[in-house]
């Protein structure tokens, strides 16, 4: 399940690029955080902003960089939020990751995979988009990308103002890389500005934790996830909008994902699948399990919507310990999937089957 939930935020991720984003709804209040402490020149040199997945914490973290490249101090009560303007320099600059004074750290592609870029860049062959999507990243951020951030900190800025580091996310650090960002946080250099994204912050070392002033954002409710759908996939109907809106979580990156992946239909068969209780055809969970099993990617958005549909009824259910029970078997049974390589089609008949029994 922990390789599911990885893929699935990587779709998240990839939905709306943050670092091209000008938009952030929803999260007004963590904006005037910031700008009321840069304001008052009271501003903390490490954040930790923490939250669900696909909520805005990257887009977030980049307008706050964005904003430190290009704000005058020298105007500060002008200022009325973090904006920047999109045909600026600084705008284009971090939207193409070209800024001297922000460094962005994150999972590298493993060895393996970038041999298989520079093989393409070499021959000057492009290479599909299959081709990328399918790259695989490392586990963790290397500690020897984490020893760049001190280099790089010690440069002195292009314009004698910040230097941003935004990691993306420390919850993917091991021991060792974790260790090695702590040191930089202890000693933090003038005018350098550490902006670390975290889903998960309790599984965090204390110690960092307790170096960074924290920004927890909520989940969007859903008229904003909506008002985002609708500039983002304006092609979508208000039908559409709405079911999307009200499955998602309060995630807009969830959301994006689920309108691309056609995820309103899985999970309309997944309820009529399943509301006929023992009296399934069994042709038809079948042909459930054979479409979940259509690539990689389908099999995690279908093990997120077997769990959202489990929530669901759980709220609803007269026999709540049943359903609980339920529940953890198929967070055990889904796990098992991806640490000891149990047979997907099988797994996920067994979840609809354990479903059909208590529905």
């Amino acid at each position: 399940m922990a390789e599911a939930s990885e893929n699935i935020a990587q779709n998240c991720e990839s939905a709306v690029v943050p670092a091209a984003n000008s938009i952030l709804l929803g999260h007004e209040k963590a904006e005037k955080v910031l700008l009321d402490a840069w304001k008052n020149n009271s501003l903390h040199n490490s954040w930790l902003i923490s939250g669900m997945e696909g909520i805005g914490k990257a887009t977030l973290a980049y307008r706050f960089a964005r904003f430190l490249l290009a704000a005058d101090e020298s105007r500060r009560a002008d200022y009325q939020s973090l904006n920047v303007d999109v045909n600026s320099q600084v705008f284009r600059l971090v939207a193409t990751d070209a800024h001297p004074d922000l460094k962005i750290l994150a999972r590298d592609y493993t060895d393996t995979e970038r041999r298989k870029i520079l093989k393409a860049i070499q021959s000057g062959e492009a290479m599909s988009q299959d081709e990328l999507s399918g790259l695989k990243k490392s586990a963790f951020i290397r500690v020897d990308d984490v020893r760049t951030i001190s280099e790089f900190l010690s440069k002195k800025s292009s314009h004698d103002g910040w230097r941003v580091v935004i990691v993306d996310s420390i919850d993917d650090m091991n021991s060792a890389s974790a260790n090695a960002i702590l040191k930089i946080l202890e000693e933090p250099p003038y005018k350098a500005m550490m902006i670390l994204i975290s889903h998960n912050p309790n599984r965090l070392l204390a110690t960092i934790k307790s170096r960074c002033s924290k920004l927890n954002l909520e989940p969007l409710n859903e008229n904003v996830v909506a008002s985002l759908l609708r500039r983002y996939r304006p092609q979508l109907g208000e039908g559409e909008v709405k079911a999307l809106a009200q499955i998602s979580s309060g995630s807009i990156g969830k959301a994006i994902v689920y309108a691309d992946q056609n995820a309103l239909e899985i999970y309309q068969n997944l309820h009529d699948l399943l509301k006929c209780g023992g009296k399934f055809k069994l042709s038809d969970m079948l042909r459930f399990c054979d479409d979940a099993l259509l690539n990689d990617a389908r099999f995690d958005l279908v093990q997120e919507l077997v769990l959202k549909y489990i929530s669901e009824q759980i709220k609803l259910f007269s026999q709540v310990e049943n359903m609980l029970e339920v529940w953890e078997k198929t967070i055990k049974m889904f796990d098992d999937v991806s640490r000891i390589n149990m047979d997907k089609k099988q797994t996920l008949l067994n979840v609809l089957f354990s479903l059909c029994k208590v529905s």
